[in-house]
């Protein structure tokens, strides 16, 4: 098998893993389901995979990736700080509602601590991204002075409750450019600050 067809083989296993977790949960899922699911072999599936915990944080990790490399992507294209908030958590957003199903499974079935060395990698990375476009911000005075990696927590962990309460109780959320005006209003520089 050349290197193309095992990347190829293992995006095509991850998308049906996703696929599978979705639907039965991790603890239901199983290496068979996941080949299955992918049209190859169980054995086939353990040329890629160790089992099935580095089947699912690999596809946590390439998750992740995915968020982030949107929001890189969306943001290159973006000059105004105020733009790139809100570009951030728009993105963050859709990305949920479209992961709805991984995110409860995260809170239901594997909880705080599964995979929780990368969680707090992306988690990081994710502030500093934040963190950056503020300090951009200030420096062009679109935004008041304020410590940006303080701020950064805020915004992201704010993010995060909305997140958790749009994928639990979507009926109790807010809108998300509800969310972004908030944000904003205690970013954007007033002429007496």
């Amino acid at each position: 098998m050349n290197k193309r067809s095992a990347e190829e083989t293992k995006k095509h296993i991850l998308e049906a893993a996703r696929a599978v977790f979705a639907e039965q949960g991790y603890s239901q899922a199983s290496m068979r389901l996941i080949a299955r699911a992918s049209g190859i072999s169980v054995g086939g599936l353990y040329l890629h995979f160790r089992n099935k915990e580095d089947l699912y944080l690999t596809f946590m990790q390439d998750w992740m990736k995915k968020l982030n490399d949107r929001t890189q992507e969306a943001l290159l294209k973006i000059d105004d700080p105020i733009d790139a908030i809100r570009a951030f958590i728009m993105i963050s957003i859709d990305f949920a509602r479209w992961n709805r199903e991984i995110i409860i499974l995260q809170g239901r079935e594997l909880g705080f601590t599964f995979g929780i060395d990368r969680k707090r990698e992306f988690f990081r990375e994710r502030r500093r991204v934040l963190a950056n476009i503020v300090r951009k911000g200030i420096g062009k005075g679109a935004f008041r002075d304020c410590d940006a990696d303080e701020v950064a927590k805020v915004i992201f962990n704010m993010l995060r409750g909305f997140i958790v309460s749009m994928v639990v109780d979507e009926e109790a959320i807010f809108s998300a450019e509800a969310y972004v005006e908030l944000v904003l209003n205690g970013l954007i520089r007033r002429n007496n600050w």
